[in-house]
């Protein structure tokens, strides 16, 4: 998808990259099967996951010096404009090491390119950015370096429990956290005071709210039909766990449950009523909906603070951001949407260097500053979530507001227990045709989930998984 025609605002720098990895999970990515994958990657029959590496032997201080003593080339694949900043700071620290870094597309392109370059066991790069929702796509495959041994497990009290929990398995760990997104609503405080609504405490309340809202003409949000990310997110939410995977050939797939069914039944609701909108997102209507009071909310993720200041300038100072509504009055949970680590893929050349440079992208506190101040990623580094200098600076967009702060508590009421299938591009893009087309639809959703769990079903049982 072009990006040429994005602002230019440089509150934006990041927005591109991050723009189509969130739309393009919904849209065509074309999954390659299991059975090709891993005869491709080498991988054997009894092990997806690689096996091995979590018992190797710990790499020696020795070993970690004269890699990074010796002159070596480390290549990057990362979407997002500015990593320069950060790669240029490792240079800094260890001179003998030269970073090449490459976008090579964002999204589907993007893990596209990674796979084809694991299948070739050569020309692919060193260090990848990959989403948390993709590793076991990876995992299932052999391709990522279990990162335990090269001292990746000593770095999880370094980061939030639930993030963590995204990129290990087991005592194996296959990234860096890097960014991530607990959801929260940004809302225009303007549209909510003339309407008469106060705190969304519950998600009774947000339904009082929207009809509060469209009596005034607009709608409250909008449920996208072409983005399953924001979907996953509330049901994450609730506490539907609709994935898990064991790490080798059985998943589990249980998107029709009491959980998932509450949600879609809510969703549902509001539908049938008309009181929100179920218009596709990241388009051009759904950015002018933004900026012209169409959605007087938008539930979104940490990332999204800055992303909206983007494409709704002419309403800055309106905007406020607080939690999502609770399912039972006093809980305090919430789900994720977004976020990405470093993985360093298998076919390195340079293990050890490669680990130590996504373990200082994303580990040392300037690095991690110069991508939440300057490249807008919400951060994963407890030291910097917990810095009075990054939690309290004032956002003029959201009327003075301090939504730093108020994302980095969101953060902490996340459900450390989610996974995601090791096929999760195909379930993203068939959401499409299942679920997505039912809400674009207006029909039954508890039908269009229903042919979504059916159809991941059967792809799973067609790849050889055993489906729990």
């Amino acid at each position: 998808m072009s990006t040429e025609n994005l602002p230019s605002s440089p509150s934006r720098s990041a927005a591109p990259g991050r723009r189509d990895l969130l739309r393009w999970g919904a849209g065509g990515a074309a999954a390659l099967s299991l059975p090709a994958l891993l005869t491709a990657c080498g991988a054997g029959s009894d092990d997806p996951a690689g096996g091995g590496e979590a018992s190797a032997t710990p790499v020696s201080a020795s070993e970690r010096e004269a890699a990074l003593s010796a002159t070596s080339t480390l290549t990057v694949w990362d979407w997002v404009s500015g990593v320069e900043k950060q790669t240029a700071l490792f240079e800094q620290k260890y001179p003998n090491i030269t970073v090449n870094l490459e976008n090579v597309g964002n999204g589907a392109p993007h893990y596209a390119k990674v796979r084809t370059a694991a299948k070739a066991g050569s020309g692919g790069a060193d260090v990848v950015q990959m989403e948390y929702q993709f590793i076991n796509s990876f995992v299932v495959t052999g391709s990522l370096l279990d990162l335990a041994p090269l001292g990746g497990s000593e770095l999880s009290s370094m980061y939030p429990e639930w993030v963590w929990q995204q990129v290990s398995r087991d005592a194996r760990v296959y990234g860096i956290p890097g960014d991530q997104g607990p959801m929260g609503i940004l809302y225009r405080d303007d549209l909510f005071q003339s309407a008469g609504v106060g705190q969304l405490a519950t998600w009774n309340d947000f339904t009082t709210a929207a009809s509060a809202v469209r009596a005034g003409g607009g709608y409250i949000t909008n449920l996208p039909p072409n983005n399953p990310g924001e979907l996953m997110g509330l049901f994450w939410q609730a506490g539907a766990k609709p994935f898990t995977y064991d790490g080798g050939k059985t998943v589990g797939v249980d998107l029709v449950n009491d959980t998932t069914s509450q949600v879609i039944s809510y969703w549902q609701d509001l539908i049938d009523q008309d009181l929100v909108s179920v218009d596709p997102d990241f388009t051009d209507a759904w950015y002018q909906g933004l900026a012209s009071g169409k959605y007087a909310s938008w539930l979104t993720a940490a990332w999204g603070p800055t992303f909206l200041q983007g494409y709704a300038g002419s309403t800055a100072g309106s905007w406020r951001a607080t939690g999502l509504p609770q399912w039972s009055a006093g809980q305090e949970v919430n789900g994720n949407w977004g976020g990405s680590s470093f993985a360093v893929m298998k076919t390195s050349k340079n293990p050890i260097a490669a680990f130590e440079l996504a373990k200082f992208l994303n580990s040392d506190p300037t690095s991690v500053r110069v991508a939440s101040d300057e490249l807008f990623l919400y951060p994963t580094l407890q030291s910097v979530l917990e810095d009075p200098a990054f939690l309290d600076q004032p956002a003029a967009f959201y009327g003075g507001q301090t939504v730093n702060r108020t994302f980095a508590d969101l953060s902490k009421t996340v459900d450390t227990d989610f996974d995601w299938l090791p096929y999760i591009d195909y379930a993203y893009t068939n959401f499409n045709d299942t679920l997505g087309k039912v809400i674009s639809e207006k029909g039954e959703l508890a039908d269009g989930l229903q042919q979504w769990q059916e159809a991941l079903v059967s792809y799973g049982e067609k790849q050889g998984f055993t489906i729990r």
